[in-house]
């Protein structure tokens, strides 16, 4: 059996600079609009006639007005005109509206599905480790619902808003032409409404909003952990504690909300009485009274204000009732910006080819804060043929270090090689067939049990699947499925934690790697079957270099060689029963293991089944 050397062997050094930032990172994800541009151009179009041509009826109604009411006959074509010029104002703003808003739902279509798959592409680039930081219900909300919330950005502003800034800006200077001083006291309300708005975006009110927002994600986030955790709180009888702190969150919002609503209901029951027909009507008529009654206004032409006068204050209530969502629009690119920039790992421009797969972990560092490394000049050598065993307390290290092999992170200083090449100048296709990676946290995709073990090898035929399920100790238990092998996960296919871990097994086995890691993979197994799995995976014919955390003092004292990590820096390594004779750190780590073993438990000082936060 080869050996675990303290020094690594002479490889190509190189200085890696810290990976530069991918070409598509930081996208703007408004630099998708740029090919709608012309349908955006066709959308305000189609908006601006049609409102323009919905004046049409109005102006008929004032021109019909003014005809029935002046002295002498009737001109009965006039007024046949007129109508008929009111009716196909009707029917083109209503052709225009239809065919503007189709077009725009169009487009809110093709840019949702765009953004998706933009942030498709981007999930895909980022480093694998990302996601361990992030909930999945985080990630579903930024692809799901931030990009639906821009739904109103899209499909309804552009056009919604011209056409609210259009009409009243005709009305007003049609307006004027008839009489400028009822003009300028039609527009009292929109004043009054005006200088309201400066008063709902002060920083408290702002700042009340980003509470509430916050509020409403804390409850959320509460209902989404008692619903996946119920099973445990449950057998454990924290149901209490669990809607506990659901109740403390749902009473923090409401205190959030009440502060909310008596900062803005004052204020928004002001700019609602103000713009409301009542009293857009109260102020025309007082205003149109007293110019009749001096005799500077001939009556009839008191009814253009009635019926254009309820349009000029569509702008200001148009913002107010599209605030919020404009609002939520903006967050929610906020946040799948915020995704967008996250940088990827870089791929090298000209991929070296590994020779061999002697792994080398070079003066490692690494941090997921800048100011806190979690990883401090790791030097390791792990030679094929060999197991290597990751030991230590609960926040060592040990999970980080693993993620280095498979490229979860990059090192921020330092180098990990495979056969003389640093991981960051192999092409990900020769990685993913280099190295492998089993989770103590297994998931499966909602297909085939097969599919799910031939998921790096998609070709595989059946014999070997079956043949990598033998191995996994699993083969049984799938054909005690209703449908064997072509049983689905999730539906025919219902598997206990330790039966998902076999089928991860299962897939490494058949992708055959040279290299693979394993995060405690067969925490969940019986002894028996843990064995049996360990010798398929170091099988005496094959050289595979193998790299585990190790919880359990029987995977801890079969292995190979053995690292202690203490706070990101290895303490001790050796074979087993060399440490074991040294009587240092690592006999007084496993000590404790057995006396808490002893104790009737299988957990002290991150000595357990669960896997290392880091």
């Amino acid at each position: 059996m080869t050996t675990t050397s303290t020094e690594p062997a002479p490889a190509r050094e190189r200085s890696v600079p810290p990976p530069a930032a991918d070409s598509t990172a930081g996208r703007n994800p408004t630099g998708l609009l740029r090919p709608y541009y012309l349908s955006f151009a066709a959308v305000v179009t189609l908006q601006v006639v049609g409102a323009l041509a919905g004046l049409l009826p109005l102006l008929a109604v004032v021109e019909l007005g003014r005809t029935l009411l002046s002295p002498g006959p009737v001109d009965h074509g006039h007024v046949w005109s007129v109508v008929v010029a009111g009716a196909a104002g009707l029917f083109v703003r209503l052709l225009c509206t239809a065919a503007s808003s189709g077009i725009g739902h169009i487009v809110d279509g093709q840019l949702q599905f765009a953004f998706r798959r933009l942030l498709a592409a981007q999930l895909g680039r980022v480093p694998i480790g990302w996601f361990a930081r992030r909930r999945t219900g985080e990630l579903a909300k930024v692809v799901g619902e931030d990009v639906s919330a821009v739904h109103p950005f899209i499909a309804h502003a552009p056009g919604e808003l011209v056409s609210a800034f259009v009409v009243p800006l005709v009305s007003l200077v049609y307006l004027f032409t008839i009489d400028w001083r009822l003009t300028l006291i039609t527009l009292i309300p929109v004043v009054l409404a005006v200088a309201l708005v400066p008063l709902m975006m002060t920083p408290a009110r702002l700042r009340e909003q980003r509470e509430f927002d916050a509020g409403m994600g804390r409850i959320a986030d509460s209902v989404v952990e008692f619903v996946q955790g119920i099973a445990v709180v449950k057998a454990y009888g924290g149901s209490g504690r669990a809607h506990r702190r659901f109740l403390t969150a749902v009473d923090d919002f409401v205190r959030t909300f009440r502060r909310w609503v008596h900062g803005i209901s004052t204020i928004a029951a002001g700019m609602q009485l103000v713009l409301s027909p009542p009293f857009v009507l109260l102020v025309v008529l007082i205003g149109g009274t007293a110019l009749i009654t001096h005799g500077d206004l001939a009556p009839a032409d008191l009814l253009p204000f009635l019926l254009l006068g309820l349009g000029l204050t569509a702008p200001v209530a148009a913002l107010g009732h599209g605030f919020d969502e404009m609002q939520a629009a903006g967050r929610a690119v906020g946040r799948i910006r915020e995704v967008l920039d996250v940088r990827p790992l870089p791929e090298p421009a000209h991929p070296v080819a590994p020779q061999g797969h002697r792994v080398e972990l070079r003066d490692v560092r690494f941090g997921y804060e800048a100011d806190r490394e979690v990883l401090r000049g790791i030097d390791l050598v792990l030679e094929p043929g060999t197991v290597t065993a990751i030991v230590g307390p609960s926040g060592s290290g040990k999970s980080t270090l693993v993620q280095l092999l498979p490229r979860f992170f990059d090192p921020t200083h330092g180098c990990v090689a495979i056969g003389g090449v640093d991981l960051r100048e192999l092409a990900a296709r020769d990685l993913h067939r280099t190295v492998s990676f089993v989770f103590q946290d297994v998931s499966l995709l909602r297909a085939s049990v097969a599919d799910n073990i031939a998921l790096a090898v998609p070709h595989a035929d059946h014999d070997d699947i079956v043949r990598a399920a033998r191995l996994a100790q699993i083969h049984d238990r799938i054909r005690e499925l209703p449908r064997g092998y072509e049983s689905v996960i999730g539906e025919d296919a219902g598997l206990s934690g330790g039966e998902a871990q076999r089928i991860s097994l299962a897939r490494a086995l058949l992708a055959d790697t040279p290299v693979l890691v394993l995060d405690e993979a067969t925490a969940f197994a019986d002894p028996p079957t843990e064995r049996a799995v360990r010798r398929a995976l170091t099988a005496p014919e094959g050289d595979r270099t193998v790299l585990v955390i190790a919880h359990r003092l029987e995977t801890i004292m079969d292995a190979d060689f053995v690292v202690m990590l203490d706070d990101g820096v290895v303490v001790e390594r050796g074979r087993p029963a060399e440490l074991l004779a040294r009587n240092g750190r690592f006999a007084a780590f496993r000590q404790a293991h057995r006396s808490a073993v002893a104790d009737g438990s299988d957990r002290h000082d991150g000595v357990s089944r669960g896997g290392d936060p880091r």
